[in-house]
């Protein structure tokens, strides 16, 4: 895994152009990881992500006693499934910053029981979970908290599940179905489980990623719009026998935007127009921009049009890609509006007050509310040293204001502590200073 230092200096980059072969999706692989866990039968997984988040998740599994192995080097790992038990019923889990590992797999040891204690790093026990376990607890689950009520870190005990109903509000996280959605086969043995959503649900292409993968492992699931969805009894989760992952969408925002702002062509691998991911739309935000994409099966392809225009759109469907538009505003013609997008203030940092900060310290206008950011570009981008929380989608997106692009914009940018891309994306600097070749730290 890449060892970088305390901080990078990206020089001022003239044009941007290359392939880059993304690394797996995150969303994809801790989804598939522990659904072969719980399955019938070996499951082969393809290109699984390497990261923190899923060194997490695998770590965890191993608690539980699991079996698993990485074939060699690769990112080839072969899953033993445990049929819907976990052998170890008694265990202490640690879950770093991983929302996609933590929240699925809190419903499923909360609905099969045992004595589980689940903990993460400070920030993690600064992320919601309260509607999650609400909704637990409500259908017999014995959920505890160990420190702060409605957050992490939690106690999981065996409870007595006595209801084929289950409610959870969709407008904090859309995590919080997906859990949901993931343990309920694990409860409808003889009666059907039906997981209700109150409100609006949020983020809904990643509910899609996990429908899609749930079908993969042999179990339908019934949906009414987006606000409830039933699994009917007697399914249990199959090994498909092999599974490939996905490039991660998310991931390949950093690259597209480069090439629409710094000219291009900039084509990613592994991720194309078949996409199970709702972050591939995220090429639509940018060709309002007038960016110019082309899409094949496996790969996707931008390049720039000349000086981005403002975009004012609602980016609730794609919130993790949607920071990616709000660094590429500084390069557009006008202030951009990026909306409907408080989830932001609830991820690995507060990213709408993280994003209006950085921002404005490379001479950008901001405008923060509860759910909106409103960027009005500078004339030229100022040299700054960005912070980054700890949070990797911070520090890739950031690398984008060294970008000169056709508004002669780009400057000198200092990334602070750019090993926290380890998270999804270990190698990213590396990839990006391939397409932009003058590009030095």
């Amino acid at each position: 895994m890449k060892h970088y230092p305390h901080y990078l200096e990206l020089q001022p980059a003239m044009h941007a152009q290359g392939t880059v072969r993304l690394p797996g999706s995150k969303s994809i692989s801790n989804r598939t990881l522990l659904l072969a866990a719980l399955a019938q039968g070996t499951t082969q997984i393809f290109d699984l992500l390497a990261s923190d988040d899923t060194h997490v998740m695998l770590m965890a599994l191993q608690k539980l006693g699991v079996q698993w192995e990485q074939v060699g080097d690769t990112r080839q790992y072969v899953v033993h499934g445990v049929g819907g038990v976990f052998p170890v019923h008694q265990a202490d889990l640690f879950m770093g910053n991983a929302g996609t590992a933590i929240r699925p797999l809190t419903a499923a040891l909360a609905v099969i029981g045992g004595d589980y204690s689940l903990h993460g790093v400070s920030r993690m026990h600064e992320r919601p979970i309260g509607d999650l376990v609400d909704a637990l607890n409500a259908a017999g689950t014995q959920i505890e908290y160990a420190g702060q009520a409605g957050f992490p870190p939690l106690h999981i005990r065996r409870g007595h599940i006595h209801t084929q109903r289950m409610r959870v509000k969709g407008n904090v996280s859309s995590q919080f179905l997906t859990a949901l959605l993931m343990a309920a086969p694990l409860m409808a043995i003889d009666q059907a489980v039906t997981v209700d959503v109150i409100g609006e649900l949020i983020s809904k292409p990643y509910i899609e990623i996990t429908l899609n993968l749930m079908r993969r492992f042999g179990v339908a699931v019934e949906r009414n719009g987006w606000q409830s969805f039933t699994i009917q009894a007697g399914q249990k989760y199959v090994s498909p026998g092999v599974i490939h992952v996905e490039g991660d969408a998310s991931s390949a925002s950093y690259f597209l935007a480069a090439g629409a702002i710094a000219g291009g062509p900039v084509r990613v691998e592994g991720v194309g127009r078949d996409s199970i991911q709702g972050d591939v739309r995220f090429v639509e935000a940018l060709e309002q921009m007038g960016a110019s994409i082309t899409m094949g099966d496996n790969w996707i392809e931008a390049k720039s049009n000349g000086v981005l225009k403002a975009i004012d759109a609602d980016f609730n469907h794609i919130p993790d890609a949607a920071m990616t538009i709000a660094v590429a505003a500084l390069y557009a013609d006008g202030p951009s509006t990026l909306r409907n997008i408080g989830s932001w203030r609830v991820k690995e940092t507060d990213r709408i007050a993280a994003m209006a900060t950085e921002l404005r310290k490379l001479g950008a206008t901001v405008e923060e509310g509860a759910d909106y950011l409103r960027v009005t570009p500078p004339t030229v981008i100022q040299s700054a040293a960005i912070d980054t929380y700890d949070d990797h989608r911070m520090a890739m997106c950031f690398s984008l204001a060294s970008l000169d692009g056709a508004a002669r914009r780009g400057n000198r940018i200092r990334i602070n502590d750019p090993k926290c891309v380890a998270k999804t994306f270990p190698d990213y600097f590396d990839a990006f200073a391939k397409i932009a070749q003058n590009n030095l730290f």
